[in-house]
């Protein structure tokens, strides 16, 4: 009976040894993949940071050649004119003025609209013809 027993031991022992080298093995691998794929993913990463370097200085170089190559003329927006801006702001003082003092608010708003930007609007003139002079 002594001799099952120590049979038995035996192979378990030299059983459970192997499973642990298996086992060592399999974590091994795992961990030879993970870095692996890192080495991959930097590998892809250094390859779209060496394109955007490229591109980089492909569009300075256009950038360069476009400048160069043409001339460059400012040209400043022209804003509203005086006349313009007098018609916009004596309509609305109109209007506002027009709805308070009549008592049919919204007539009163509408002819006085009328009114405002017709003196906005001639006074606006007055002061561009001159600053043309």
């Amino acid at each position: 009976m002594k001799k099952i027993v120590l049979f038995i031991t035996i192979a378990f022992v030299s059983f459970s040894c192997k499973d642990v080298a298996a086992e060592k093995a399999a974590q091994e691998k795992a961990k030879q993949a993970t870095v692996d794929s890192m080495k991959m993913v930097m590998e892809k990463q250094k390859a779209i940071d060496s394109m955007k370097n490229v591109m980089a200085q492909q569009e300075a170089q256009q950038q360069q050649v476009t400048s160069s190559s043409t001339t460059t003329t400012t040209t400043q927006k022209k804003g509203m004119s005086n006349t313009a801006k007098g018609a916009l702001i004596g309509a609305g003082v109109g209007a506002v003025t027009g709805a308070v003092v009549s008592k049919k608010k919204g007539e009163g708003a509408i002819i006085g609209g009328l009114a405002g930007e017709a003196v906005g609007a001639g006074t606006g003139a007055v002061i561009d013809s001159k600053k043309k002079k």
